[in-house]
């Protein structure tokens, strides 16, 4: 018999589905780490990047397999998501983008989460090219950061 899904990666699946930040917010430990391909932000910093995303994007929107138990309070979610640049995108540590009207698909690939209590400690993209935020920025005809 398969283990429940623990219900504060439930509400955090539906928070991203909503951008309801406050939501999201409430699923992540204060410790929580988002590990990136090019650097690592605490939860004020992730929170920051998700409203930007959702601001500069308000159509962004996600699809998803099921949640994946990996073990040991580890999940796994294969994520599609993209939206349209139709307003400023100022995200943290970048120049403010214009909106530029192109729609965005981020190719599928999976999200790394690790449960511990009721919170969200770790949460991090399987590298792939094309990846966000940079196959973002590609995708709109942003100038990149260094790599």
């Amino acid at each position: 018999m398969a283990k429940p899904i623990p219900p504060v990666l439930l509400t955090y699946v539906e928070g991203l589905k909503t951008h309801d930040i406050r939501k999201i917010a409430g699923t992540a430990s204060d410790e929580l780490t988002f590990i990136s391909a090019t650097r690592m932000l605490d939860k004020a910093q992730f929170l920051k990047m998700l409203t930007a995303l959702y601001t500069g994007f308000p159509d962004w929107n996600y699809a998803n397999d099921g949640v994946e138990d990996r073990g040991q309070g580890n999940y796994a979610i294969k994520w599609r998501q993209g939206g349209t640049h139709t307003a400023i995108w100022a995200m943290p540590g970048m120049d403010r983008i214009p909106p530029t009207g192109r729609k965005v698909s981020i190719p599928e690939h999976y999200f790394y989460y690790r449960v511990s209590g009721d919170k969200l400690t770790l949460i991090f993209p399987e590298p792939i090219p094309g990846g966000a935020p940079r196959g973002i920025l590609e995708q709109i005809g942003a100038k990149l950061p260094p790599l």
